[in-house]
């Protein structure tokens, strides 16, 4: 005699959208996401800190790397709670010597990682022939 397991699959979701390499990006990428994470009914909390933290991301990429990039969002829950995983992977840095490009207004920026590992679960880079991945897992409350 067998066992039968209920297994629970988890439902999940992704989202992929290339990053046009203009400072425009952010607000064109985050009406967009906006809409994505409301069709996901993510709750209202974890969408604001998701929309924070892939304005940063985009920020870092168009501001600090090399075209293309791409956002990449994907979404699992189970039992009523939801995780979400954004990812933005550009082709590495912008200045042929690895070194960050300088900033025009350096007094306006300089906190994108610092709000991004605050609100984040998890958080990291994944570095790879094709560029640089930066990561962040934001949870539901």
């Amino acid at each position: 005699m067998t066992a039968q397991l209920d297994v629970v699959v988890p439902e999940a979701d992704e989202h992929v959208c290339p990053l046009p390499h203009i400072p425009e990006a952010v607000a064109v990428v985050r009406r967009r996401v906006r809409t994505v994470l409301a069709d996901w009914n993510l709750a209202p909390d974890l969408a604001e800190d998701a929309l924070l933290v892939i304005s940063e991301l985009i920020t870092n990429a168009v501001v600090h790397a090399l075209p293309p990039a791409v956002l990449r969002l994907s979404r699992a829950g189970t039992g009523g709670r939801s995780a979400l995983r954004v990812e933005v992977t550009d082709a590495g840095p912008a200045a042929a010597d690895g070194r960050p490009v300088a900033d025009p207004c350096p007094g306006e920026h300089g906190r994108g990682l610092d709000l991004i590992t605050a609100l984040a679960a998890e958080c990291g880079t994944r570095v790879h022939p094709g560029g640089i991945t930066w990561w962040a897992e934001l949870l539901a409350a």
